[in-house]
């Protein structure tokens, strides 16, 4: 397979999210975490802190105890991620690193196992996720997923919360501490083309 690699616009779209307080990050084959906003980073996981190998949305969810606290509905994230993932492998039965994951979280995952053989296909466009943050609770966050014109195998995820909302004022207190912890307002990058 070809490198993943994030487009330049697709860069500055996150660097406008981070700036407007707006968590984002991109998904490529295999779900991989090619890049995501610091705000993205403080809500879900730092990946850029993780090897290369383990920048993946399939990986965390199932194989970080962190996951199964973070997200309040666990089994509903677990059960679309499993989807997800099976909708990549319809589009690249070939691809020895997506069979190689599969098979890695079959054998570490019993839930994986669970919620593959169901044999859901799927990919999100819109929807809620519910998350329990140690830092500011509880939190509803609206989601759009992109995919880039330029390359279908990626998915640039925007998250939002309804204005005037609980959540709206979490967000913005994590985007602050975020500012703060990072001392830029840039986007992260994940090493573009490392999760071949």
């Amino acid at each position: 397979p070809r490198p993943q690699r994030v487009h330049p616009a697709t860069w500055d779209l996150l660097d406008t999210l981070q700036q407007t307080g707006r968590p984002g990050f991109v998904l490529g084959r295999r779900l991989d975490v090619l890049a995501h906003t610091p705000l993205a980073g403080r809500l879900i996981t730092d990946f850029r802190a993780l090897p290369a190998a383990e920048r993946n949305q399939a990986r965390f969810v199932f194989l970080d105890p962190h996951a199964r606290e973070l997200y309040r509905d666990w089994p509903r994230v677990a059960a679309d991620t499993a989807a997800m993932l099976r909708f990549d492998a319809g589009r690249h039965p070939d691809d020895p690193a997506l069979s190689a994951l599969i098979g890695d979280l079959s054998i570490h995952s019993e839930e994986f196992r669970r919620f593959w053989s169901d044999n859901k296909v799927h990919q999100r466009t819109t929807g809620t996720k519910d998350y329990h943050h140690p830092l500011v609770g509880d939190l509803t966050i609206t989601y759009q997923a992109l995919t880039p014109a330029d390359d279908p195998d990626q998915i640039l995820f925007i998250y939002g919360t309804e204005p005037g909302s609980p959540s709206e004022t979490s967000i913005r207190l994590l985007a602050q501490w975020s500012r703060l912890a990072t001392d830029t307002g840039s986007v992260t990058a994940q090493t573009p083309g490392a999760n071949d």
